[in-house]
């Protein structure tokens, strides 16, 4: 008779979540280089009433978390809202794995 072993896997994972509360800011402790250029960009074009960036890889600036709300999206279906946001964000897209982006209009 033989034992199969598992592999054991880590057990702490880092995770992070959104805030309850929308807010907008341009600099933050916390943020990772990656998020502070993004939001410094979104800022810049949109002058959004909430804006939420998010590495959600690890911290890797693999993967990103994107909550924007601006009017310069009224009137705009979500495809071109979404489509505004990625035109804005080609280079920085050139290098990362996924985008996860949420639009709104406030």
């Amino acid at each position: 008779m033989f034992s199969l072993s598992r592999r054991c896997l880590p057990t702490a994972v880092q995770v992070r979540r959104f805030a309850a509360t929308p807010y907008v800011s341009n600099t933050d402790a916390t943020s990772t280089q990656g998020e502070q250029h993004i939001r410094t960009k979104l800022t810049e074009k949109f002058s959004p009433t909430t804006l939420r960036v998010q590495d959600i890889s690890g911290g890797c600036g693999d993967f990103y978390a994107i909550t924007i709300a601006s009017e310069a999206f009224k009137g705009l279906p979500m495809i071109k809202q979404h489509r505004l946001v990625t035109e804005t964000l080609k280079k920085e897209i050139e290098g990362i794995h996924g985008l996860q982006i949420q639009t709104r209009v406030e």
